[in-house]
Order: structure tokens, then sequence, then C-alpha cells
């Protein structure tokens, strides 16, 4: 027997698309109080997608936002996994092969981000990882 479901598949992902927007503007808020520029949001190409990239100095900066509604379960940046790092690496790569590869130091950072109903918080954490093997770039 099925059982029928209270939201449809695209009302869950529609809600989860509204929270990753609210996500990443706080964070884009924050970074740019810190003095980063925000470059692009949401970088796609065939690899995936990167939430945020920015400047940050002379440094490029490739940015994961982490969204959760507490920390009851850990630190939202565990949710990047090894797996995610290699993910964001090669989306990474594919966006400095569009800048025909220029001679930039590069960083991934994350920044966490959990709403309260107070208050939003944001935690950002620089360097986060680095290009994951087997990947080169420079």
């Amino acid at each position: 027997m099925k059982l029928l479901s209270l939201f449809s598949r695209k009302q869950i992902t529609d809600h989860n698309q509204e929270r990753g927007l609210l996500g990443e503007k706080a964070a884009s808020r924050y970074l740019k109080k810190q003095g980063l520029k925000i470059l692009v949001r949401r970088y796609r190409c065939r690899f995936g997608e990167i939430d945020l990239v920015a400047r940050d100095g002379d440094t490029l900066v490739f940015v994961e936002v982490k969204l959760r509604a507490s920390r009851s379960f850990g630190d939202p940046s565990q949710a990047v996994t090894p797996e995610k790092q290699k993910h964001m690496s090669r989306v990474a790569l594919d966006y400095l092969r569009r800048l025909n590869h220029p001679h930039i130091p590069v960083r991934f950072d994350v920044v966490e981000v959990v709403l309260q109903p107070e208050k939003t918080e944001c935690h950002h954490i620089r360097d986060s990882f680095s290009l994951v093997e087997p990947y080169i770039y420079g």
C-alpha cells in the first residue's frame, strides 16, 4: 500500500531552494561586510554548482554555503565531505578554464548559516580545504 505524502516532491524542492537562497543571501551580506567582493552567485557548469565565487584582495574564493535551522546535529560545515570537496574542485577548475587559466591564488571557503528565530548566525571558515587531488591548477 502506498502512503500519500502531505507535500509533493516539487513543493519540498521549492521550499529547499527558497531556504538555500536565504542562506546564500545571508552569506553574501556577511562576506561583503568582511571585505570580499561577490563576483558570481550559483555558478553552474556540467560538473555542478558552486554557491558563491568571490574575490578577497588578489585571491579568487570559491564558497560553499551550508544552511541549518540549528546546530543540534553538528556544525553545518561537516556536510562538506571529501566527495563534496572533489565536486567543488572540478567546478572551480571549470570556472578557471573559462577565465583562460589566470595565475592567481585560489581558495575554498565555507560559510555556515544557522537560521534562528531571533537572529541569523554566520560563521566563515577560510581555507576550508585545498584543491582536491588529482586536480591541479597553476
